[in-house]
């Protein structure tokens, strides 16, 4: 049984509850509640415990709280959740991992059919075949431009149609014939908006971020800053190893013009010289990559001549 009381004390019991919560979890998931009923909810409050509890309430009352604990502890963190509070959502906390909380939360979606005036979140279309009723159905269908034809006593749709736009309000007649085929369209559940940790409010797309995803894009943003260190001659951690090869090319550059010579520049010095020398460098290379190569074929001839001796039908040996 709920707790009966006045409506103050509701409030004061509801106020003592989030401040328990706030103090003791770090994680909140902010869900967007709308055509969920009460019995669905219960469901999911059962399958995300121990490590998650659900709070619902009014967004005045938890904006209310959330400010006076922040006054009181001096924690402004909580505050990142104020100007998500809009519309009529939920808080999730939770111990747990974020991603999978979300994906246990997206377990209790459920089946409902298309009510009068209701704003449809997806395309509806209906599929083309036999829809099982009576000839004297057709005016449904004639009124929403279904074509149909009378397949052994009974209507057929005989292409798909799309009955209703995402966005647009489900009207009276898509409604009846939804009905009668049994199709239930829509699907409901909490629906995570946004997510708070640690002080830092997100969008859900986040937790769909991998490692791989994580590490291209940190690598773009050190060539973008190399980049743009290089063109303004400003140092910096990631510029510095072009730097270091970029000003090695050019004293290399100007030890082979002029003069001025140092150790790594000699060998290239050298090779300019005697360019021979160069190749008698890459020769033991070039060879040891032959290697494999040429023993190959020298495998291979051996069983091409049998090939080619048994083919001619006789064999030297007969």
């Amino acid at each position: 049984m709920g707790f009966k009381g006045t409506k103050a004390e509701k409030k004061v019991l509801y106020d003592k509850k989030l401040i328990q919560l706030l103090e003791e979890y770090t994680q909140v998931l902010i869900c967007a509640a709308d055509n969920v009923g009460s019995k669905q909810l219960q469901s999911i409050r059962k399958g995300l415990r121990p490590d998650s509890i659900v709070l619902m309430g009014k967004n005045t009352m938890m904006k209310r709280s959330i400010r006076i604990h922040a006054e009181k502890t001096g924690n402004k963190d909580y505050e990142e959740l104020l100007p998500a509070l809009v519309g009529n959502v939920g808080l999730i906390f939770t111990k747990g991992d974020l991603k999978e909380v979300r994906e246990e939360i997206g377990k209790y979606k459920v089946g409902a059919p298309a009510r009068v005036g209701l704003v449809a979140p997806i395309d509806v279309i209906v599929p083309p075949g036999n829809t099982g009723l009576d000839p004297s159905q057709t005016s449904f269908f004639q009124v929403l431009n279904i074509p149909t034809k009378i397949n052994k006593g009974t209507v057929e749709i005989i292409a798909p149609v799309e009955l209703v736009h995402k966005g647009d309000k489900v009207g009276s007649s898509e409604a009846a014939l939804l009905a009668k085929l049994g199709i239930r369209p829509f699907s409901y559940g909490l629906v995570v908006v946004n997510i708070y940790d640690n002080g830092s409010l997100f969008a859900p797309e986040v937790l769909d971020l991998t490692e791989d995803d994580l590490l291209d894009k940190f690598a773009a943003g050190v060539s973008t800053v190399a980049a743009v260190s290089l063109a303004l001659n400003y140092p910096t951690l990631a510029a510095v190893p072009h730097s270091f090869v970029n000003a090695y090319k050019n004293l290399l550059a100007i030890a082979v013009e002029t003069e001025y010579s140092f150790p790594l520049a000699e060998k290239t010095k050298e090779y300019l010289k005697d360019p021979s020398k160069f190749a008698a460098a890459t020769a033991p290379v070039a060879a040891e990559s032959a290697a494999p190569a040429a023993a190959a074929k020298e495998e291979e001839k051996p069983e091409e001549k049998e090939e080619s001796d048994d083919d001619m039908g006789f064999s030297l040996f007969d």
